[in-house]
């Protein structure tokens, strides 16, 4: 059974605060999960590997900055959006999904939490009127399904980016034939993890240029 040791493994520079938040995760979800199903129950055991660290493993191809905004698309219960959030403090992240009962465990988990810097709504990605630094997902659908939902929400422009405003997916496998015409910059997770999980993980960046010229092709 994976514990919060993994993550303060790959983390050691986490404040006690940050320790004793990562440390509540997964009582709160064990909760949730007995009212609703928002977590897999088979893979509670490994809970802090292919959720928490998983979805801080965005961390290792960027550092969100104090001020930036991001959005979380089809965070369902909280991933990767509520370890960002403990992990960058100082970074507002905005939590959006089409199913409710999921956004109330977001909300429940980010007030236990006194994660200030979180968001959650009950809303699609394409509805929404705002505009963000990133945005962020991991693996909700096809990339070229993705790219649509998308298209608009990244617009806003600081000079102290370490690199351009986008679209950081956390994805697996082969991605080759999914990204298609799409100019991708790949960080295999592997580089940073030795676990066999990570092994064909990678975080797929898309500028948002790249995003906005792109043309949906159609996908059957």
């Amino acid at each position: 059974m994976y514990t919060t040791e993994l993550i303060f493994s790959h983390f050691p520079d986490l404040t006690d605060i940050q320790r004793k938040q990562l440390e509540q995760l997964k009582p709160l979800y064990e909760d949730w999960n007995a009212k609703i199903n928002v977590i897999s129950r088979k893979d509670m055991d490994s809970f802090y590997l292919k959720h928490v660290l998983h979805s801080m493993a965005i961390a290792k191809a960027y550092n969100f900055l104090p001020g930036q905004v991001v959005l979380d698309v089809g965070t369902g219960g909280g991933f990767p959006g509520i370890p960002l959030a403990i992990l960058f403090p100082k970074t507002d992240f905005h939590l959006v999904d089409s199913i409710g009962k999921k956004v109330k465990v977001v909300q429940a988990v980010a007030e236990a939490l006194g994660l200030e810097n979180v968001e959650g709504t009950h809303v699609r990605a394409e509805q929404l009127k705002y505009q963000y630094d990133f945005v962020i997902s991991r693996a909700v659908t096809h990339m070229q399904r993705f790219i649509p939902w998308i298209k608009g929400r990244i617009d806003r422009k600081n000079s102290d980016h370490q690199r351009s405003n986008g679209l950081l997916y956390l994805k697996g496998g082969e991605l080759a034939e999914e990204l298609g015409p799409l100019k991708a910059e790949l960080t295999p997770l592997s580089r940073f993890f030795s676990e066999e999980f990570f092994e064909t993980k990678k975080v797929v960046y898309l500028t948002r240029k790249e995003i906005q010229n792109f043309q949906v092709p159609k996908i059957d």
